[in-house]
């Protein structure tokens, strides 16, 4: 496998380092404390055409592969972790779908928007369908020419502004369940409320949020892909969307690495810096390893799906690996800076904090265990 970057590829991660680094990273820490939506980055995103990198031209995307969009995911992070979740979260649930399922019709309506300027997001989880995906219990029930939708979702990143929500339902049919389907929800559609946006760990920056369906009556057009294939359709999704929490995880990694390298030559101790100490070196270096692996886990499982190959045990791979070595570097960073780790004013404390929810999202660590498990054992 060759790891050499194409010249497109170091374009597209040189481009979006040097704005995210002048534009975002700077905000980021206010945008934290605040908790605030930061909505000139995604409208700079909009702006350079990278909302929708992955998707072809001709339904207004950049045309991108999925080692770019990995890279841009990665710098995004490395400079605001929310502005990284909002990105993700959109490119790979929020848009990918219509393009990976879309009836040509729904590509041609809804893809050139969801690249130019309209949020997106994906509505999987319930109240208590987490992990356990196949037992949803939101239900959307054919009457006539309409789809009838009633159930909750939460923890659905985007989900009070995003302009069009895929939520999985159960088809019910002449009173028959025909199993999962995704349906195309619309931001105002009667019966589709926005509920309250949790009150997070970190990646404040990001709305997370309740959505209520009641009643809400849509097109029979707005079924994406076929009924009953709504579990499918979703596994496809979160093993493409594991590959950019990785690099989300990644970005937040490097990040700390990269703080705590100037800080350790900065920071004095018993007459010298802390980056001549032995304790410190092993810290820097298991922690430059261990992203290294995982940049490299990244970068295969996004070739194999750019290749159109099988991916759905290297995303999970990648995923874990990239989580768990995110959080192992930002809890050495934290200790690599001592007590002004621990300081709200240091960004190494708030990487910590982002970073959890890598570990969660897209599949939690156990789940993708048993994934990896599953497919190693067949």
């Amino acid at each position: 496998m060759n790891f050499e970057l194409s010249e497109e590829q170091r374009q597209i991660q040189s481009t979006i380092r040097e704005v995210a680094q002048a534009e975002f990273a700077p905000r980021a820490h206010a945008i934290d404390e605040e908790s605030r939506f930061p909505q000139e980055n995604v409208d700079r995103l909009f702006e350079l055409g990278f909302m929708g990198l992955p998707i072809p031209e001709a339904y207004g995307g950049f045309g991108g592969d999925t080692v770019s969009y990995a890279l841009a995911v990665e710098e995004i992070s490395a400079a605001c972790g929310s502005t990284g979740l909002i990105y993700a979260a959109h490119v790979s649930l929020g848009a990918s779908p219509f393009y990976l399922f879309g009836t040509e019709a729904q590509k041609q309506k809804y893809l050139p928007k969801l690249c130019t300027g309209s949020l997106g997001a994906f509505g999987l989880t319930e109240p208590h369908t987490g992990s356990d995906a196949a037992n949803t219990k939101t239900v959307a029930e054919k009457r006539g020419d309409r789809w009838i939708l009633n159930g909750q979702k939460m923890w659905i990143t985007n989900g009070a502004l995003a302009e069009t929500v895929i939520c999985t339902a159960r088809a019910i049919i002449d009173g028959v369940d025909h199993g999962v389907s995704c349906f195309i929800v619309e931001k105002g559609m009667p019966g589709f409320t926005p509920g309250k946006n949790e009150p997070k760990m970190g990646l404040k920056g990001s709305v997370t949020s309740q959505l209520f369906l009641e009643d809400c009556a849509i097109p029979e057009e707005n079924l994406l892909g076929q009924v009953g294939k709504g579990m499918r359709q979703m596994l496809t999704i979160l093993d493409g969307g594991r590959i950019s929490i990785a690099a989300m995880a990644l970005g937040l990694g490097r990040a700390a690495l990269d703080q705590s390298v100037v800080y350790s030559h900065q920071r004095e101790a018993f007459g010298h810096t802390i980056a001549g100490f032995q304790a410190i070196q092993w810290k820097v270096a298991d922690m430059a390893t261990l992203l290294e692996a995982a940049r490299l886990l990244i970068f295969q499982a996004a070739t194999l799906k750019d290749q159109g190959k099988r991916f759905t045990n290297e995303a999970a791979m990648a995923k874990l690996f990239a989580s768990e070595a995110a959080e192992k570097a930002c809890f050495e960073a934290i200790q690599i800076h001592g007590g002004m780790g621990y300081s709200r004013e240091m960004p190494v404390e708030r990487y910590y904090r982002d970073n959890r929810l890598t570990e969660i999202g897209e599949g939690t660590s156990e789940i993708l265990r048993y994934v990896i498990a599953r497919n190693v054992l067949g």
